[in-house]
């Protein structure tokens, strides 16, 4: 293991060496397949603070979980004037691998370093106590807390809630369905809330849930044709929306539900807006989880020098989930979604997950 991390961490340092020779900018450079490198504008008064990003598979484009990180990162970069290092994951890659690309941040100075994804956890408890005057966060996971680490968490139950009512007010066939990435609890607690919020809205409809991969296999949150097939066999049995929480694979859901003529719900962020124009207009809606929201907050505290730790919950009375109202077709269904997030809010409304 230990001899396994310390090649990972050559091969990485070395990848990171060579595309610091490359350009500067926001989209991946040629010297590299997995990393970037992001400086502040020319109108900055660059800040000393260095952040370091590393993405979970699909990374910056995936137009989903990834982009949404992405999004808060260029915020800070335009607003507060940071710089930032941006290192990609790659398929079926190990713990040694993830703990060699937060190894080689920390190493380089950069400070905070944000870990995109729970699969980061393992790597994480293993380099941040080898850093402890480094700032960590990791978006999605609270399992492993340290006084240097912030654990970026969000009520993804009640955005999922919310986009369930809709789905439940705009199925015409009474039949509805749910594709989660990788069977996992995090996916696992987006289908009970969205099948909780079908549900509630109404009882006679039928929900079908699916997930493309089962661990160690994680390759379902980017592998569109498995998210295309399935989707397509939810079509074919009656389903006529289908909610996609599944990184880069939503985009297969897409496709299918263009070809079927029925809806589809993104997520994460909102794919309405991202997603390929030839198949915008059936993403009816999406489950928002405002992971830029979250980037932007790590950023800010660190360069205001009072970095965050500590479990950091985003949800519904916050602002760090909800859903999406830029598809004009979802307005018929507004006001139900609406009222829900009010009462769960209120806390009339406890949502399972």
């Amino acid at each position: 293991m230990l001899k396994g991390l310390k090649v990972a961490t050559l091969l990485a340092a070395g990848a990171l060496a060579l595309a610091a020779c490359g350009s500067t900018s926001n989209t991946t450079g040629s010297s590299s397949p997995t990393s970037s490198d992001t400086s502040s504008p020319s109108s900055c008064t660059p800040s000393s603070v260095k952040v370091g990003m590393a993405y979970d598979i699909g990374g910056r484009g995936d137009k989903s979980f990834n982009d949404s990180a992405a999004a808060g990162l260029d915020q800070a970069v335009k607003q507060l004037c940071v710089t930032s290092k941006e290192l990609q994951a790659v398929p079926n890659e190990t713990d040694a691998q993830k703990a060699a690309r937060l190894t080689l941040l920390a190493t380089a100075g950069y400070n905070p370093i944000i870990a995109v994804g729970f699969a980061y956890a393992p790597a994480l408890k293993l380099v941040a106590p080898k850093f402890p005057k480094v700032n960590f966060a990791i978006v999605d996971d609270s399992s492993y807390t340290a006084s240097n680490v912030a654990n970026l968490t969000f009520a993804a139950n009640q955005a999922s809630y919310l986009v369930g009512v809709i789905a439940a007010q705009a199925t015409k066939t009474k039949s509805v369905g749910y594709i989660g990435g990788v069977n996992v609890p995090l996916l696992v607690s987006f289908q009970k809330g969205y099948d909780a919020g079908v549900t509630a809205t109404d009882s006679a409809v039928k929900i079908t849930d699916k997930y493309l991969t089962q661990p160690p296999d994680f390759s379902g949150f980017n592998a569109p044709d498995k998210g295309k097939a399935t989707a397509a066999g939810m079509f074919d049995a009656g389903a006529d929306v289908v909610y996609a929480a599944a990184g880069g694979s939503g985009a297969g859901v897409f496709v299918a539900a263009k070809a079927a003529g029925t809806w589809a719900i993104g997520v994460d962020s909102d794919q309405y807006l991202s997603a390929d124009a030839a198949v915008k207009d059936v993403i009816l809606t999406s489950a928002l989880k405002n992971v830029n929201v979250a980037v932007f907050d790590v950023i800010q505290a660190s360069v205001n020098g009072a970095p965050l730790t500590g479990i950091q919950v985003y949800d519904l009375k916050n602002g760090g989930v909800g859903y999406s109202k830029s598809n004009p077709a979802v307005q018929p269904y507004e006001a139900k979604a609406d009222a829900a997030a009010a009462a769960i809010i209120a806390g009339t409304v406890t949502v399972p997950g």
